[in-house]
């Protein structure tokens, strides 16, 4: 095979596999667009906003991100994640002993079996009613907020994770904008050494036998 006829197919090859990633390049930026204003206005819809510096609490001000954040409506991935672990993730280990929805469900339980059979005693001991009463109150009260916690919390890890998939795309489309990039100035390249290179100059041929075609040519 001729030199140049190779430096063509191989030119031809990468032009094409240039344009491949190009259109990979387009596709993960359309889907990374997608992801970061999909979750822009989810977020924004939620209105939340961040605690004013000067009204955190001395605990809050130890999380360097609710700091930076001071003041600013909730509506990016990093934000979600900060309001979530940082803030949400921090109230919830005060409340109830830092105990989970599913760890409050045994002692709320077991209250409600205690004031069951403590109603149901003859004769009825007000005091032990009350109290129990008081503490099964308590338990759900605190079992409710930490429901609610736990699951604003979770959203909003989910919309930081899949704003992470639109940053991953982003970074994804650079990479291949790159590689495209790179493979059509090695294919340029290839096409320019194709035609400068003889028409006769075979590919791996021994310097004899490319002797004997230049005298034969």
């Amino acid at each position: 095979m001729k030199r140049r006829t190779l430096d063509i197919l191989f030119s031809i090859g990468g032009l094409a596999i240039a344009a491949l990633l190009v259109v990979a390049g387009i596709v993960l930026s359309a889907n990374a667009s997608f992801a970061n204003n999909y979750v822009h206005d989810q977020l924004a819809a939620q209105n939340i906003t961040f605690k004013t510096a000067d009204s955190l609490t001395d605990e809050e001000k130890a999380q360097a991100c609710l700091v930076s954040y001071a003041g600013q409506q909730l509506t990016s991935g990093k934000q979600a994640e900060c309001y979530a672990n940082n803030f949400i993730g921090l109230h919830l280990k005060s409340t109830a002993g830092g105990k989970t929805y599913a760890e409050l469900g045994g002692p709320q339980s077991a209250l409600r079996s205690q004031l069951a059979e403590a109603q149901k005693a003859t004769p009825v001991d007000q005091a032990k009613v009350d109290d129990l009463t008081t503490q099964l109150n308590t338990v759900t009260q605190q079992r409710e907020t930490v429901f609610k916690g736990e699951t604003l919390r979770g959203l909003l890890l989910t919309s930081y994770g899949f704003s992470e998939f639109g940053t991953k795309a982003a970074q994804a489309a650079m990479v291949a904008y790159l590689a495209g990039g790179l493979m059509f100035l090695l294919a340029i390249f290839g096409l320019i050494h194709a035609y400068v290179t003889p028409k006769t100059r075979g590919f791996a041929v021994p310097d004899d036998a490319t002797e004997r075609t230049k005298i034969n040519a």
